[in-house]
C-alpha cells in the first residue's frame, strides 16, 4: 500500500471505519474514496458496481457491516445474515473485478465455536457450533473469509482477513437495546448516576469473561497488516487478556463516579462463556495493542459526555 493509493474505506461512518480513516490520515494517506449509505448502499450490487467504475480504488478496508449486540442480532436474525451478506458479496466481487491490488476484510471473533479451547487459535474456526444468539451474524462474517479465500485461490486476489476482538472507542452505539456491553454498561450507569439511582441492573450473571480491544488500536492493526500481511490465513486481533463483565461493571461503575450497586438480572442471556483471542500469530507479525483498558474506558466516557446530542443508533 503506497501513500499516493486510492484508498476506499466501506463504512467510514462507522465505529471501525471512522477510526482507519483517522488512522490513514495520521499516517499520510490522504487519497482517500469516502461514501456514506445516503450516496452508496453498499446492500445494492447496482451502486457499487457504479461506485467501483467510476472510482477505480486500488486498496479496499471492508469496514462496513450491520451489527449490534445479543439483543439486535436475537431479534433481527434475517437482517443480520442477508445484508451483511449483500455487503460483503458486492464489495469483495467489484474489488476484484475492478482491479484493486488489495482488499481486507474485518471480520469478528463471534465467527469460532461457542466452546472453542481458550486462547482461541485461528484454526479453531468450523471445529463446533456457533453461540445461538449471534450464529446469523457469525455466519454471515464466515462467509465473507471464505469468499476471499476462495477469491484467492480462484484468481489471485490478494484479499485477507482480520478478526477482532470486542471493540469500544470513540463513535459507538450506546443505543441500550442494540448496543454491545461495554457502551451500554457505559450509558447505563452514567444515566443511573444522573437520576441518583440506588443500583444497576446488568443483563446475565456477570461471570462470562471478555476481551476488549479500543477501536485506536484496531485501526492501527488494521492498516499494519493491510501494509504488509498478504497471506491467506486470517488473523485474530486483540489484546490477549480478559476481563469478566462483572469486572468491567466495577470498572465503568468506577469511570462514570456511580455510588449505588450492582444488580445482576439473571433471566437474561449471558452467550458465550468466555471468548478471548490467541493473538501470538499477530504478535509474530510485529504488532501490539498499546491503550490499556482502564484508559480507553474513560476516553471513551469522556466521548460519550462530549457528544451526547449526536450519539448514534444501531
Amino acid at each position: 500500500m503506497e501513500k499516493q493509493d486510492r484508498i476506499f474505506v466501506a463504512g467510514h461512518r462507522g465505529l471501525v471505519g471512522s477510526a482507519v480513516v483517522r488512522r490513514l490520515q495520521a499516517l499520510g494517506y490522504n487519497n482517500l474514496l469516502l461514501a456514506g449509505r445516503d450516496v452508496l448502499d453498499l446492500r445494492d450490487a447496482a451502486s457499487v458496481e457504479a461506485f467501483f467504475t467510476k472510482e477505480k480504488p486500488q486498496v479496499v478496508i471492508l469496514a462496513a457491516a450491520k451489527v449490534g449486540g445479543i439483543h439486535a442480532n436475537d431479534t433481527y436474525p434475517a437482517q443480520f445474515l442477508f445484508e451483511n451478506l449483500q455487503i460483503q458479496n458486492n464489495v469483495i466481487d467489484a474489488a476484484y473485478r475492478h482491479g484493486a491490488k488489495k482488499l481486507t476484510f474485518l471480520g469478528s471473533s463471534c465467527i469460532y465455536p461457542k466452546f472453542a479451547e481458550q486462547p482461541i487459535r485461528e484454526d479453531s474456526l468450523l471445529t463446533g457450533a456457533l453461540e445461538p444468539t449471534n450464529e446469523w451474524y457469525a455466519i454471515a462474517k464466515i462467509a465473507g473469509i471464505k469468499l476471499c479465500q476462495a477469491y484467492r485461490k480462484q484468481y489471485g486476489f490478494n484479499a485477507i482477513s482480520l478478526m477482532p476482538t470486542n471493540l469500544y472507542g470513540p463513535g459507538d452505539n450506546f443505543d441500550l437495546a442494540n448496543s454491545h456491553v461495554l457502551p451500554a454498561l457505559i450509558r447505563k450507569f452514567h444515566e443511573a448516576k444522573l437520576r441518583g439511582d440506588a443500583e444497576v441492573v446488568m443483563w446475565g450473571t456477570g461471570t462470562p469473561r471478555r476481551e476488549f480491544l479500543h477501536v485506536d488500536d484496531m485501526a492501527a492493526a488494521t492498516v499494519f497488516l493491510t501494509e504488509t500481511y498478504n497471506d491467506p490465513g486470517i488473523v485474530n486481533v486483540g489484546v490477549g487478556e480478559d476481563v469478566s463483565i462483572r469486572e468491567l461493571a466495577e470498572l465503568v461503575k468506577e469511570v462514570t463516579g456511580f455510588q449505588g450497586g450492582i444488580v445482576n438480572d439473571t433471566s437474561k442471556p449471558d452467550g458465550t462463556p468466555r471468548k478471548l483471542l490467541d493473538v501470538s500469530r499477530l504478535h509474530a507479525l510485529g504488532w501490539r495493542a498499546q491503550i490499556s483498558l482502564r484508559d480507553g474506558v474513560q476516553q471513551t466516557y469522556q466521548w460519550f459526555l462530549e457528544n451526547q446530542t449526536q450519539l448514534r443508533a444501531a
